[in-house]
């Protein structure tokens, strides 16, 4: 089709201007004209912008980290919850299920595990060139590494991360939990035929 179109745009100038004509003209009287001079080059189409190329709808790690959390150990509706009209006893039940649950869900993502296997109070050594987001120091902190001191807390780290892949939709992509609706069923005054 672009040959087409050139060879219209050519005529139609052409047939009106005389400086067209004599270069058409001259074109087609030498059969090498056409290699020996380099063709321009075309602009290419325009590219969509990336902000334009439809993307597919994406939920935060954190938003999927929370439904799991709500869906599998009712996490949210514990939090959200009022506790002070309930005894100490029925928040204890209530506590176990949350927490087992809980712990499954960020055992199953993150594969958690202490950083130290001692116990707390157990004396560990610090090494030399220790990360310092991996160790916090606390107490008479002096001199250079390595240092020894007592396990306060054993510390926790991830060994892997692992979250289900979102295939929802953009209104879905921020919810943590649906909205449940009984349906009752319908009576035959109120049911339309």
């Amino acid at each position: 089709m672009g040959r087409v179109s050139t060879a219209f745009k050519a005529f139609f100038k052409s047939l009106f201007d005389a400086a067209t004509a004599s270069r058409v003209q001259e074109a087609l009287r030498t059969p090498d004209l056409a290699s020996s001079t380099p063709a321009k080059s075309l602009p290419s189409p325009p590219m969509k912008q990336a902000s334009a190329i439809e993307r597919k709808p994406a939920q935060s790690e954190a938003v999927t980290l929370l439904a799991t959390l709500q869906r599998e150990a009712r996490l949210i509706d514990f939090l959200q919850e009022d506790l002070s009209g309930y005894s100490d006893e029925q928040v204890g039940s209530a506590v176990r299920d949350i927490h087992r649950e809980t712990a499954n869900v960020l055992n199953r993502f993150f594969a958690i595990r202490s950083i130290f296997s001692d116990e707390e109070g157990a004396t560990v050594n610090v090494p030399e060139g220790f990360d310092a987001a991996r160790y916090r120091l606390t107490g008479n902190v002096s001199g250079e590494p390595p240092w020894s001191g007592t396990l306060r807390h054993h510390g926790w780290e991830v060994t892997q991360c692992e979250l289900p892949a979102f295939s929802g939709s953009e209104s879905a992509a921020k919810t943590i939990a649906p909205a449940e609706i009984e349906i009752a069923k319908k009576s035959s005054v109120n049911a339309r035929p």
